[in-house]
């Protein structure tokens, strides 16, 4: 049986930051276990490729979630990532750091997770391309871009709109405030996607003391009494067992860490009986606090030429691939959520509560299946949308059965609390604010989706109902706090009641953060690492 002293399970967004930190000085043999294969694919590392592998089984999980009673008893899809660098390999790229208060709150259960001891942390991981600023990094591995030189012409009249509703212009959310409307930050690096597998495990690859292993998937942990110390996988349906001299790292994410957590025996007890699971360790939490970002958008047609004008045509199809291939230059080195920002829409609110998008693209017609960002609608358009920042909402995953390969029962109960509804239907509002202003309505020709037609807050509520869409952006499934009756890892991200064992992936998130929740992600991988290295110079005393 092959020893290592860390496991590492899974390559994600966090994962691969801690392969890279354990790594680092040479003296511990590290093994990485990854359910996917390789990120060398053109539609992975092209930044705007994700519209082709929002549906690749190759690299993407596919799941979908249970009927949500607020969306008209409708699932809805998840990509998640099945890929080195996980979901930093398939998502939308948009930086954000999250709000000071996020991680003061965490704090609150969390010692050591305050705003200023995570602050650090943001700044020495990031490699910052724009205007120099006290608060932000320019030396680190994960390549943050300004796309100001780069954004589409539309967007100017996105950030003239909310000029106009007294929204003002923030050139750097990520630094002393972010409010404001911005053009977002992405993580690309020379026009290619700057994923953590890219930034982070690339180079670390070259070192001999990590051995990485794709196409494995991870089926149980083993514990000898209550200490986690032995690893199961299966590769090219062969069952390998491999064993740790120091800890396991669970990093695969909001929906695969609570799954693993739970096939191995540490869960809510008479459910892993229900399942024919023998119990290590009861803790009921496992899988609950499930958050998630939810949005809807609206299509409008435009007076001015859109992206879809560049992406749709054959021509404009391969000018924009030659841009690409020859200068990494050109849409296909962006994202498409080219503009946004975030604002507080109720007076009480302490921080931002509505986080808005702004797309120069549009598809209203596209098949099942599909996320035509390369093949737009005919007729120039864009895409104005929004999504609360701090939903309470809360839901839960859990397995189905004692199968690893079957895929977990998702439940995010979305819109189930007034307050959701309520910021919901307020942010529907703020978009027709938006095109009535003078800015949009030297713009828009017409409102195509959801028409103007649909007026009263009535129809807007079953607008939504029919139309809202996860962000991406589920977290908190073990969720992290001192209190092992309400949460699963301590402050030092150590399963309660059992040892060799930590999380470090979205799922600890003890809240959900106020943006886009890649950022934090790649965040914890960095302060598990301090935390890890922090330990084993204890252990070795």
């Amino acid at each position: 049986m092959q020893e290592y002293d860390f496991i590492i399970i899974g390559a994600g967004s966090a994962g691969a930051v801690i392969a890279n930190r354990l790594s680092e000085c040479g003296h511990h043999q590290v093994l990485l276990i990854e359910a996917g294969g390789s990120d060398r694919k053109l539609f992975v590392q092209m930044p705007i490729g994700y519209g082709k592998t929002y549906y690749d089984e190759r690299v993407n999980w596919k799941y979908h979630t249970q009927p949500v009673a607020a969306l008209n008893n409708k699932p809805s899809y998840w990509p998640r990532g099945r890929v080195l660098g996980g979901s930093s390999s398939i998502n939308a790229m948009v930086y954000v750091r999250g709000h000071p208060l996020d991680y003061d709150d965490w704090a609150e259960d969390a010692p050591g997770w305050s705003w200023a001891d995570v602050a650090p942390i943001y700044k020495r991981m990031e490699a910052w391309d724009g205007a120099p600023h006290s608060q932000r990094g320019t030396d680190g591995p994960l390549s943050v871009h300004n796309t100001k030189a780069q954004a589409h012409l539309l967007c100017d009249h996105f950030l003239e709109a909310a000029g106009q509703l007294q929204i003002p212009f923030n050139a750097d959310y990520n630094a002393d405030d972010m409010e404001g409307a911005s053009l977002y930050q992405i993580t690309t690096k020379n026009g290619w996607r700057g994923s953590t597998a890219r930034c982070y495990l690339r180079p670390a690859l070259k070192r001999n003391n990590l051995t990485l292993i794709t196409n494995a998937q991870v089926t149980k942990l083993l514990a000898n009494g209550k200490k986690i110390d032995r690893v199961i996988y299966q590769k090219n349906g062969k069952e390998v067992t491999v064993k740790t001299r120091c800890e396991v790292i669970l990093s695969a994410g909001a929906v695969n860490s609570p799954q693993l957590l739970e096939l191995s025996g540490i869960g809510n007890a008479d459910r892993l009986q229900a399942h024919g699971i023998t119990p290590i360790h009861s803790l009921p939490q496992v899988g609950e606090n499930l958050s998630d970002h939810i949005g809807a958008d609206i299509v409008c047609r435009s007076r001015l030429p859109s992206l879809n004008q560049e992406l749709r045509p054959l021509l404009g199809k391969l000018t924009a691939g030659l841009k690409f291939l020859l200068f990494r230059s050109g849409p296909l080195s962006l994202s498409v959520n080219q503009a946004g920002g975030f604002l507080r829409s109720q007076a009480d609110s302490d921080r931002p509560d509505l986080q808005l998008y702004f797309s120069p693209l549009s598809y209203t017609r596209a098949p099942v299946g599909t996320r035509p960002l390369i093949n737009p609608d005919p007729f120039p358009g864009f895409l104005l949308g929004y999504n609360p920042c701090k939903p309470t909402s809360k839901g839960h995953i859990h397995i189905q059965s004692n199968d690893p390969f079957e895929a977990p029962a998702i439940q995010p109960n979305y819109l189930s609390t007034e307050y959701d509804q309520r910021i919901m239907l307020e942010g529907m509002h703020l978009m027709r604010r938006f095109t009535s202003t003078e800015a949009m309505q030297s713009l828009v020709e017409k409102e195509v989706y959801p028409g103007t037609d649909v007026q009263s807050d009535d129809q807007l509520k079953e607008f939504i109902a029919d139309n809202a869409w996860t962000v991406f952006h589920p977290c908190g499934t073990c969720r992290m706090g001192e209190n092992s009756s309400v949460s699963v890892v301590d402050a030092r991200l150590k399963v309660h009641g059992i040892e060799g064992l930590r999380i470090a992936d979205a799922s600890i998130f003890p809240s959900i953060p106020t943006g886009n929740t890649n950022a934090p992600s790649i965040m914890v991988g960095e302060k598990a690492s301090d935390l890890i290295l922090e330990d084993l110079v204890h252990w070795n005393k």
